[in-house]
């Protein structure tokens, strides 16, 4: 790749600019040259280069005049500095308004081809990342969400207005719904974007090393810290940090996240020194933090401060309408990684997906995807070829199930009503009558459940509960 770099060199001494071209020609670089700083300003407003090598001391514009340019028209090139005054005012001069290196006359031809190669690979490196970065805009962009249901179209309307701010975000949803991709389509599309997104998972890590990776550490803080750490929010200055399962942080680093939310500073573990940092936070869970709060287990404070912005992300069973569109983009995508025809499910097969809870949501629905590309041999699935609890979700719904009926018929209303109810207390129960979760038994969000028990007066128990008979 270093083979097609353009380099301009810019020289007024004739031996000199002719040892250089024949140094830099001899490596297979394309080369063009300029006598003097004028001419070699004329050949940068022509055209672009990878890196310029130019003698700080010129006739017409100088060294530094040539920098300046590149700096403000041609970021992405570099230039390394020759210079006869090797006084470290005159490199410290360069390297402060943005040379990548300097060199001192006579130049040295290994470490001209050394600091060459060097920066051409730095160069390199940086149009990787702004490739990288184009991508990932574009593949975590608003378009890519896939979905035009109410309810997710509510929460594309939704993130569209807050992506461009620097407004804490809390994502609310089940494990599976998306929530991640959501954080990162704020992130690809905020003012943030040429930034870090960094990503902790609070649950997975263990509760005694999640600080240390938070905050990070200095040498000899602890046992084993033999040299000094920095934690992940520091990675995230000037992104975003997306603090994923927030619920299950400790108390102690409670405290520390509120600091963060409150002053964006903190200390590493065994420090003294408080480290500012520039960074949005973005946090998710899947339990209700607002019922955690309610009950002690998560702190008041700290919950008002991440809910500056509050995101409901839908369980899938709340948005059926978008599940041909899904189902079809994962067929799409897993049979293009497996070099396959594109699977299609006939509409029998899409109407048992369409039937079915998704307890594990969109994730559930992928990972079935991919094991359908995998395992099945025509090109388009049928119902036998999705597993036995899709077929026994159809069953159960389709009404295909007997039933004794009896001769006096039934008050189909009361009748649906007490089932209800029953469904109720039992999952209450086996809750230990915690709303929240009793609601995600039930595969309703709280507010629905609240309502239900208000209509059929269940009641939690108390010192006088006495339970309804069923």
């Amino acid at each position: 790749m270093e083979r097609h770099a353009q380099l301009l060199v810019v020289e007024d001494d004739p031996a000199q600019r002719q040892a250089l071209m024949e140094i830099l020609q001899n490596e297979g670089y394309e080369l063009e040259t300029a006598a003097d700083g004028d001419a070699g300003l004329q050949k940068l407003q022509e055209r672009s280069f990878d890196l310029v090598i130019t003698d700080l001391a010129l006739p017409g514009v100088d060294g530094l005049g040539l920098l300046k340019y590149l700096v403000r028209h041609q970021p992405q090139c570099l230039c390394i500095i020759i210079t006869g005054y090797a006084t470290i005012k005159n490199s410290v001069a360069a390297m402060r308004m943005g040379a990548y290196d300097y060199l001192a006359k006579p130049v040295d031809p290994q470490e001209l081809r050394l600091v060459v190669r060097r920066a051409l690979e730095h160069r390199w490196l940086q149009e990787e990342n702004l490739q990288l970065k184009k991508q990932l805009c574009k593949r975590f962009g608003f378009s890519n969400i896939i979905g035009t249901s109410e309810p997710i179209t509510k929460v594309f309307e939704l993130i569209r207005k807050v992506a461009d701010t620097d407004s804490t975000v809390l994502l609310l949803g089940e494990s599976g719904t998306g929530k991640e991709l959501i954080a990162r389509a704020i992130h690809y599309n905020s003012s943030r974007r040429q930034g870090p997104l960094v990503p902790v998972n609070c649950a997975a890590i263990p509760e005694e090393l999640l600080e240390s990776e938070l905050f990070g550490h200095e040498r000899g803080a602890f046992t084993h810290a033999v040299k000094t750490r920095i934690g992940r929010f520091e990675q995230a200055n000037g992104g975003t940090i997306f603090l994923d399962e927030i619920a299950e942080m400790s108390p102690a680093l409670q405290v520390k996240l509120l600091r963060v939310l409150q002053d964006r500073c903190f200390e590493r573990i065994g420090g003294v020194k408080s480290i500012r940092v520039d960074i949005r936070i973005i946090a998710a869970t899947n339990k209700d933090l607002e019922e955690l709060a309610r009950q002690g287990k998560f702190r008041e404070d700290l919950f008002y401060r991440l809910n500056v912005i509050p995101v409901r992300v839908p369980p899938l069973r709340e948005r059926r309408g978008d599940i041909p569109l899904l189902a079809a983009h994962f067929l799409q995508e897993f049979s293009k990684k497996k070099k396959r025809k594109t699977l299609r499910l006939s509409p029998q097969a899409l109407d048992l997906l369409v039937r079915y809870p998704w307890p594990g949501n969109v994730r559930e629905l992928e990972n079935l995807m991919e094991r359908l590309v995998i395992l099945t041999e025509k090109d388009v699935v049928e119902p036998e070829d999705l597993p036995a609890r899709f077929r026994n979700n159809y069953n159960l719904t389709s009404g295909d199930e007997s039933l004794d009926f009896p001769e006096e018929g039934v008050n189909l209303p009361e009748a649906v009503q007490n089932f209800e109810r029953r469904l109720i207390l039992a999952a209450l129960e086996k809750a230990n009558w915690v709303r929240s979760r009793a609601a995600q038994l039930l595969h309703l969000n709280r507010t629905t459940l609240i309502e239900k028990m208000k209509k059929q007066k269940i009641f939690p128990p108390g010192p006088t509960f006495s339970p309804p008979s069923l």
